[in-house]
């Protein structure tokens, strides 16, 4: 999937939960995400999948933005992924999006 393609599906996910999408952000997030995000499968997140969501938490949340270690990390990934439940197959790109809003990361 490109870059591009991928950048419209996020972005369409995140205004159907009513999101305004701050373009420049996305954009930046999904092109950090761009080689994993290469297949359509990679550039899913699997919201049933527990060690999945773990790894959102400590490559994303702890990795990424700079949060220590905590449970209630995984509580607000959870959190994250519930808003976007009307949508079968979630984004990467609106995962991190609504992550990096929600801890008000958004320069990081």
């Amino acid at each position: 999937m490109s870059v591009e393609a991928n950048i419209v599906q996020s972005r369409a996910q995140l205004e159907r939960t009513g999101v305004s999408v701050n373009d420049a952000l996305l954009d930046k997030i999904v092109k950090v995400l761009a080689s994993p995000n290469q297949s359509r499968d990679g550039s899913l997140v699997s919201a049933t999948d527990p060690s999945e969501l773990d790894r959102v938490r400590t490559s994303f949340l702890e990795k990424k933005l700079g949060l220590p270690a905590d449970d209630s990390n995984g509580e607000a990934v959870k959190e994250v992924v519930g808003r976007l439940a009307e949508s079968c197959q979630k984004q990467w790109g609106a995962v991190y999006y609504l992550l990096a809003e929600r801890f008000g990361k958004q320069d990081v």
